[in-house]
């Protein structure tokens, strides 16, 4: 009777725990309230809502994790007037570019097209150095393309309010550079307009009364070169006449090295606007690029050699010879001397013509009217002429010696009077 007695008693208990199936769903309520704790719906239909407690501000946290009686320290504030210093104080943000970007397309524009960047007034700078000199010089930035941001945050911070910061890949970059290793930041700034850049100090101070005229120079390494000596010799400014490459060109400015914003550049000049960019009392000096045509006027046998001489010079201008030899009045007659003799009593502005077509005979013609003459570079006979880069360079550092040597007499015969 006993096991009868405990019969019902074990048939009521099953043999294993049954699982409800509102145990499962109950499970599920709670993974969702740990998902997203804002309602909770039940069975029922009943609509629970649960709050988030709100969060706390960086100072009251702070202030329970200070021991108690001490009061935390305020969080610092910036005055207004004073200059942000970094990135977060800037409150810079950047984007990131998206296949099809137009702002892509449009850097290859102005990296190979002339007429757009004298359209629009924007030039492309490439590379770290030559970007701080142009935001130093007042260049005004547009868009900056970079690979990484440590690049961006190495220039100055002020400079880059209101200004376009673009992410992209370094492929990107590669592509549109034509540098071996590229520097992984490229910069679209407005053309700098010369009376409006604040060049540096220290240039100011070296400038001599020495301007330079580039006359039909066409190769771009030449004239950044070029660039870059009138620099360090502390020409007063640069004129470029039209026929010459863009001062703004990319590989211009790779060769000019910072030039561009050290020494004032007036591109695109005629010939008939050169003398408004004068002083009154400027002499201009032709530099002989070819040396014929000044060997054949120093020489004393000028029939014969002014001739072959003149055929030379026409060469580069494209002249007929049967006009040469009806009429050679034509060809203004320019005194000849050697590089290296004095001709920096007065300020001076020394013309430097292209390699292939030589000076122009406008430039003859201004350095005629102004009492110029032509500057003579001896070389080894059988040499047919000095780079064009060579040649300003040795003609800017005479001048500047000559300069010097005539400043230093000057404040001896002062010292003895």
């Amino acid at each position: 009777m006993a096991v009868l007695a405990r019969g019902p008693h074990w048939l009521r208990r099953p043999l294993l725990p049954v699982v409800q199936i509102w145990d499962l769903d109950a499970r599920r309520w709670v993974r969702a309230l740990r998902r997203s704790p804002v309602k909770v719906m039940f069975p029922s239909g009943e609509v629970v809502e649960r709050k988030r407690p709100p969060r706390k501000q960086p100072h009251e946290m702070a202030s329970e994790a200070s021991p108690p009686g001490q009061k935390p320290k305020p969080p610092p504030q910036m005055s207004s007037s004073q200059t942000p210093r970094s990135w977060e104080e800037a409150g810079l943000r950047y984007d990131k570019a998206y296949p099809g970007d137009k702002r892509l397309s449009n850097v290859m524009t102005i990296v190979k097209s002339r007429p757009f960047r004298e359209r629009h007034g924007k030039i492309l700078l490439e590379g770290h150095r030559l970007i701080a000199d142009a935001l130093k010089a007042g260049a005004v930035p547009k868009v900056f393309f970079f690979s990484r941001l440590e690049y961006i945050k190495e220039l100055p911070v002020d400079k880059l309010k209101g200004v376009s910061l673009i992410k992209v890949k370094f492929e990107d970059i590669k592509d549109w550079s034509d540098v071996v290793a590229p520097q992984g930041i490229m910069g679209i700034f407005a053309k700098p307009d010369h009376v409006k850049m604040t060049y540096p100090e220290k240039q100011l101070h070296h400038s001599l009364p020495l301007l330079l005229i580039c006359d039909n120079l066409r190769d771009p390494g030449n004239l950044g070169t070029i660039l870059r000596s009138a620099a360090g010799a502390g020409c007063s400014k640069v004129l470029l006449t039209k026929g010459c490459v863009d001062a703004w060109e990319p590989k211009v400015l790779r060769a000019g090295m910072g030039a561009h914003f050290q020494v004032p550049i007036i591109n695109n000049l005629e010939w008939d606007t050169v003398p408004n960019y004068l002083t009154p009392d400027t002499r201009v000096y032709v530099a002989d690029n070819c040396g014929l045509y000044a060997q054949a006027q120093v020489s004393s046998n000028s029939s014969d050699h002014t001739k072959g001489a003149d055929r030379r010079f026409l060469k580069f201008h494209k002249y007929e010879e049967k006009d040469m030899d009806t009429d050679r009045d034509w060809l203004p007659e320019l005194e000849v001397q050697n590089y290296n003799l004095d001709w920096t009593e007065a300020p001076a502005a020394v013309v430097i013509g292209g390699e292939t077509h030589g000076v122009s005979l406008e430039s003859l013609q201004l350095a005629s009217s102004t009492g110029g003459k032509r500057l003579l570079i001896p070389v080894v006979p059988g040499v047919d002429s000095l780079n064009s880069a060579m040649a300003a360079s040795i003609l800017l550092f005479e001048g500047k010696r000559q300069l010097w040597q005539r400043a230093e007499l000057l404040s001896r015969n002062k010292c003895f009077h």
